[in-house]
C-alpha cells in the first residue's frame, strides 16, 4: 500500500515536525514526508528537516503583497511535491478560504488546548487564569475559523498547584507528540471520516480509565 505523502508547514523550532520525523521514518508507518515549508527563513525546523533529509522550502510571507498572493505559492509548492495531505506544526499564518478548501479534510493542525475551549493564542496563561485542572491538547482538521475545525484526537493532562506557563506548556507539548504522528496514522489508514463536521474512526478503542484531579490523597 503506497504512504501517504504528507507536507509539514512550520514557522518555528519544529518540535511536533521531529514527532513526525520520528514515526514516519519507520517504513511501516501509513504516511512520508515529501516536503517542510516555512514562511521564516530562521525557522529551526527547516534544519530538523534537513538532517532527515526531507526537501525545504521557505516561502516568506513578506514577500508577498497579500495572503491569496503567498497561499498560491504556498499551494503551486506542495503541488509541485505530489503532497496528498497537510499537517501543520506550528505554522503562524491564519489560511484565508480559497486555500482553507481547496485543501479540504486534507490538512490538519495540533492546539495546545482542549478545544473548543481556549482557541487561538496564550492558551496556557488562559487555561491558568480560568483555574482548570485539566488541560490538554487537540489534534483536528483545518477549518476557516482558528482552532474550530473537526476533532480527531485529543489528550488530556492535568495541571499543577506549582504549574507556570512554561511548565504547563512543556507538558502539554509532550503530549502533542503522542497524539499528531498518531492522528496521522489513523487518517493514513483510511480509518477516518467527516460526517457533519464530526469525526468517526474505523476500529477505535474505548479509552480506559479517568483522569481526576486533584487526586485521591
Amino acid at each position: 500500500m503506497a504512504r501517504l505523502k504528507t507536507a509539514v508547514l512550520i514557522s518555528g523550532r519544529g518540535t511536533n515536525l521531529q514527532a513526525l520525523i520520528g514515526a514516519c521514518a519507520d517504513p511501516s508507518f501509513p504516511a512520508e514526508l515529501c516536503l517542510v515549508v516555512s514562511n521564516r527563513p530562521d525557522a529551526e525546523g527547516l534544519r530538523r528537516a534537513g538532517a532527515a533529509g526531507i526537501a525545504t522550502r521557505v516561502i516568506d510571507h513578506k514577500g508577498f503583497a497579500d495572503r491569496r498572493g503567498f497561499e498560491a505559492a504556498l499551494d503551486a509548492a506542495l503541488r509541485e511535491a505530489r503532497a496528498e495531505f497537510i499537517c501543520n506544526a506550528g505554522f503562524m499564518r491564519v489560511l484565508t478560504e480559497w486555500f482553507v478548501e481547496r485543501w479540504r479534510d486534507r490538512q490538519i493542525n495540533i492546539h495546545p488546548s482542549l478545544l473548543p475551549v481556549f482557541p487561538g493564542l496564550d492558551t496556557h496563561a488562559r487555561a491558568l487564569a480560568a483555574g482548570v485542572r485539566i488541560a490538554g491538547c487537540t489534534a483536528h482538521f483545518v477549518r476557516t475559523e482558528v482552532d474550530a475545525g473537526p476533532i480527531i484526537a485529543q489528550a488530556a493532562v492535568p495541571v499543577r498547584p506549582t504549574d507556570d506557563e512554561e511548565t504547563l506548556a512543556a507538558r502539554v507539548l509532550e503530549a502533542e507528540h503522542r497524539i499528531y504522528p498518531r492522528a496521522l496514522r489513523l487518517i493514513a489508514e483510511g480509518r477516518v471520516t467527516v460526517v457533519d463536521e464530526r469525526v468517526h474512526i474505523e476500529g477505535a478503542a474505548e479509552p480506559r480509565g479517568v483522569l481526576i484531579n486533584p487526586a485521591d490523597s
